[in-house]
């Protein structure tokens, strides 16, 4: 199958929104801007694909293949961010022998622009981590851990903004709580502090005060726990906030064949997107910038 069909029939199911609207418009006018978000979480040290043999997977993943995906439609499109909810480490050989440092080799290699931190980012403790970052040519971004007694120190930022063709890009990132979790010898003296209150600061502080146009929360704090609804998910963390516009999910490797759309605080739409595990599927999310108009918004899941 030629590569051209191939993504156009991954790409059918697509979400359609308007951040902050009621409905999706034409994107034909020339004043308008796009920028495009692509994301993976919980690839889990996997680097080759899977093999024919490999049942569901077979013939799926690789970083070889989402290095394709990602330079044609970096090529369509040079406004496009890459960006990873967690949990690079762990799963395959790779990890046990290069401690990581493969992962971020390959990671720098198609210039990722940003990650936040998984749970089993902390697998070889958080001295392991530290000692694999001068492989990563990206940066990581975590609102609620708080690192300050740790090697991980200024190391690791709540946030960073990134300017794509005059349009202002924040993105703050989530990380689970570790206690119960994580063996307290692999991080040990990293604070959690909750997901929902951190994020209502945060992006109060990039939407007000930083003027940011577009809010992105990396997180890796699951999508929604049918058996514990309580619990902090990116589904409760859309409804407690109003000023993200699009929650990057990991940990729970749920698969969505396109973004969920939810109610924020304010009424307003938050599209939340995870892409399973593995690097089986790259998420990308196009939003698209006219003056004077709300944000449009459609995303999708590509098969690798």
């Amino acid at each position: 199958m030629k590569r051209r069909h191939f993504i156009q029939k991954s790409t059918a199911a697509t979400a359609l929104a308007t951040i902050g609207g009621l409905g999706l418009q034409s994107f034909s006018s020339p004043k308008t801007k796009k920028i495009t978000i692509l994301h993976t979480n919980d690839v889990h040290s996997h680097i080759d694909p899977f093999g024919p043999e490999d049942g569901r997977n077979a013939n799926k993943g690789g970083v070889a293949r989402r290095a394709t995906l990602v330079n044609s439609i970096r090529k369509k499109n040079p406004n496009t961010l890459l960006l990873d909810a967690g949990d690079i480490f762990q799963g395959t050989p790779y990890f046990n022998y290069y401690g990581g440092e493969l992962e971020f080799k390959l990671m720098s290699m198609l210039n990722y622009d940003l990650a936040t931190i998984g749970n089993h980012d902390f697998d070889n403790s958080i001295d392991g981590l530290y000692a694999q970052l001068p492989h990563a040519k990206f940066e990581f971004v975590s609102a609620n851990y708080d690192f300050s007694n740790t090697v991980m120190d200024t190391h690791v930022k709540p946030y960073k903004i990134f300017t794509k063709d005059g349009i202002k890009i924040g993105i703050f990132g989530l990380g689970i709580q570790l206690d119960g979790l994580v063996d307290k010898r692999m991080y040990k003296e990293t604070v959690y502090n909750d997901p929902i209150e951190v994020a209502q600061d945060m992006s109060r502080i990039l939407k007000e005060e930083q003027k940011c146009d577009l809010v992105i929360c990396l997180s890796h704090i699951g999508y929604y726990y049918d058996k514990f609804p309580e619990r902090v998910s990116d589904l409760n963390l859309a409804k407690a906030t109003k000023d993200i516009d699009l929650i990057i999910g990991g940990h729970t490797h749920t698969f969505l064949p396109k973004p969920t759309i939810e109610k924020n605080s304010a009424g307003k739409n938050v599209l939340i997107n995870q892409v399973g595990c593995y690097g089986l599927y790259l998420g990308k999310i196009d939003f698209y910038f006219e003056p004077g108009k709300d944000v449009k918004a459609e995303g999708a899941s590509i098969i690798v």
